[in-house]
C-alpha cells in the first residue's frame, strides 16, 4: 500500500544546549534528521516524505539533506507552535493526496530519532496495514512509584514511527482541530478521536530520542557499532 512519511522536525535546541536545532546538530558524516529522511526514502511503499520544520530553518534543512537525496524529492512543510500542531500542518499538506487515494498509510516520526532504521519503518508500516494503527514499544524496568515502590508488571515506552491508515488518521486529526484537542502524541489523537485498532511492534533502545548533550555522545557510539 503507498504509504508517506512525515518527520517532525520543527524543535530546538535547547535541552541539547545547542544554538541551533538539535536535528541540524552533527552525527556521523551528516546531520541528526539527514539519517531518518534516508531510512525513511528507503522503505518500501513509502512514495512521499514530508519534512515539517520551523520556517527559520528551512534553508538549514534544505542544505542538510539536499547531499543525501539523490533523485528523491522531500516536501518541507511549516511547523507550529507545537508538535501537534506540526503534524496536523503536514496531514493537511497530505489530505489531498490521502482523500484521491494516492496514499493509505501515513507514519509519523520524530526527526530527533535518527537510529529508528529502515527495518522499523517497514515493520511499523506493515502492522498498521494489518490493524489500521502501529507503533513501536520498548519494555521499561526497574521504575518506582512516587512512594518509592516498585512498579510491578509489564509496561511499554512509546516510541516512533507511529503508523495509521492515512483516512482514519486524517479524519481523526480533523475532528481534533473542530474540538481543540492536542495530543502528546499521533497516537493519543486516534484514540481520543478515532477507532482504530493499534498494534505494538518490538523495537529497541537503541531507537533513541536526542534530547541532551550526551544523547548524541550515545547516537554517535551506536552508529559505530552498526
Amino acid at each position: 500500500m503507498p504509504a508517506a512519511v512525515v518527520i517532525v522536525a520543527a524543535g530546538s535546541g535547547t535541552r541539547v544546549g545547542a544554538e541551533i536545532n538539535k536535528v541540524l546538530l552533527p552525527l556521523g558524516d551528516r546531520a541528526v534528521l539527514a539519517w531518518s529522511v534516508r531510512d525513511a526514502l528507503a522503505a518500501d511503499d513509502v512514495r512521499r516524505v514530508v519534512v515539517v520544520v520551523r520556517p527559520a530553518d528551512r534553508p538549514a534543512v534544505a542544505d542538510a539533506l539536499a547531499p543525501h537525496l539523490g533523485d528523491a524529492k522531500v516536501v518541507l512543510v511549516d511547523g507550529g507552535a507545537t508538535r501537534h500542531a506540526s503534524e496536523w500542518a503536514a496531514l493537511q499538506h497530505l489530505a489531498p493526496a490521502i482523500e484521491a487515494g494516492e496514499v493509505d498509510l501515513v507514519a509519523i516520526h520524530d526527526g530527533a530519532r535518527p537510529l529508528a532504521g529502515v527495518a522499523l519503518f517497514e515493520a511499523t508500516l506493515a502492522a498498521a496495514q494489518t490493524h489500521t494503527g502501529a507503533i513501536p514499544v520498548v519494555p521499561v524496568r526497574d521504575l518506582l512509584t512516587t512512594g518509592l515502590e516498585p512498579v510491578v508488571g509489564e509496561l511499554g515506552g512509546v516510541q516512533t514511527p507511529q503508523a495509521f491508515r492515512a483516512d482514519l488518521l486524517l479524519a481523526a486529526h480533523r475532528t481534533a482541530a473542530a474540538s481543540g484537542f492536542e495530543g502528546t502524541d499521533t497516537a493519543a489523537v486516534l484514540a481520543a478521536h478515532g477507532d482504530v485498532d493499534i498494534a505494538a511492534v518490538p523495537s529497541s533502545p537503541a531507537n533513541l530520542k536526542i534530547t541532551f548533550a550526551e544523547d548524541v555522545a550515545l547516537a554517535e557510539r551506536l552508529l559505530s557499532l552498526r
